[in-house]
């Protein structure tokens, strides 16, 4: 299934931190950002995190939840929220319905073996549900610096 940019996002409902159930839909009125990374406790995504994490206050202000999702099970997503401090939450996505849903499980190398992993993607949607950004096969510098931009501009009305 392909998401397309203006068109809503299918509802789903997924096991996240803090022994919670998250539904997409019971979040419409604000703006969601829902990001996927590869692996848990990987330096690349504890950049990334923290980065969230970092301007988690100016998401805010911009009426923006943020959401992470990975296929690591619970356990291992309570364990990296709690040690990197995470004010956000973590869906454990094992059986990858989430992950299918925005199309980010794509073949990967790693030291010459080819695998199906988590291409590392993060979709901004707006408060009535639809789909207003995607970026995908994201480098961690500077990208959640342009989230921010795009949430802000997007609660702004531009």
């Amino acid at each position: 299934m392909s998401l397309t940019l203006g068109q809503p996002v299918p509802d789903f409902t997924a096991t996240a931190t803090g022994d919670t159930q998250l539904t997409l839909s019971a979040l419409r009125g604000k703006q969601v950002v829902i990001y996927f990374y590869p692996k848990a406790s990987t330096p690349g995504c504890t950049t990334e995190g923290g980065d969230f994490r970092d301007n988690k206050t100016a998401f805010d202000a911009a009426d923006t939840v943020i959401i992470g999702v990975s296929r690591d099970g619970i356990r291992a997503q309570e364990n990296f929220k709690a040690k990197q401090d995470f004010n956000f939450a973590l869906i454990s996505d094992k059986d990858e319905t989430v992950c299918r849903l925005f199309d980010v499980i794509k073949l990967k190398k790693l030291y010459g073996k080819e695998h199906l992993g988590i291409e590392r993607s993060t979709f901004l949607i707006d408060a009535d549900g639809k789909l207003a950004r995607e970026w995908r096969g994201v480098k961690v510098k500077g990208h959640v610096a342009d989230v921010l931009e795009a949430a802000q501009a997007l609660h702004a009305g531009e």
